[in-house]
């Protein structure tokens, strides 16, 4: 079992920023892929960024250039630094751990409770 905890949600300004964290614990598997995910009302669920064990990274176009993923080893901990936060941002954001587990000898999936972040004026 993984727990994942995020933090850093809320309300901000257009063209404003917002660090969202996510602490993992439990049976972490050392290669793994950590992702954020997000959902705004009426949408599906989509990919915002993610990023391996190695700090290989991938984005979604849409926030390309004012988003960064990065990660912390030493405190399984990853981050989602949001720039120039657009009204279309607004979602609930929620962080996923990919990895595997080596008892079972499958694939360990695994997501946390989620985070509103909202930006509007």
């Amino acid at each position: 079992q993984v727990q994942l905890v995020e933090s850093g949600g809320g309300l901000v300004q257009p063209g404003g920023s917002l660090r969202l964290s996510c602490a993992a614990s439990g049976s972490i598997f050392k290669f793994n892929t950590m992702g954020w995910y997000r959902q705004a009302p009426g949408k599906q669920r989509e990919l915002v960024a993610s990023i391996t064990n190695v700090g290989n990274t991938n984005y979604v176009d849409s926030v390309k250039g004012r988003f960064t993923i990065s990660r912390d080893n030493a405190k399984n901990t990853v981050y989602l630094q949001m720039n120039s936060l657009k009204p279309e941002d607004t979602a609930v954001y929620y962080c996923k751990y990919s990895g595997w587990n080596r008892y079972l000898n499958l694939p360990d999936n695994f997501w946390g409770q989620g985070t509103q972040v909202t930006v509007s004026s």
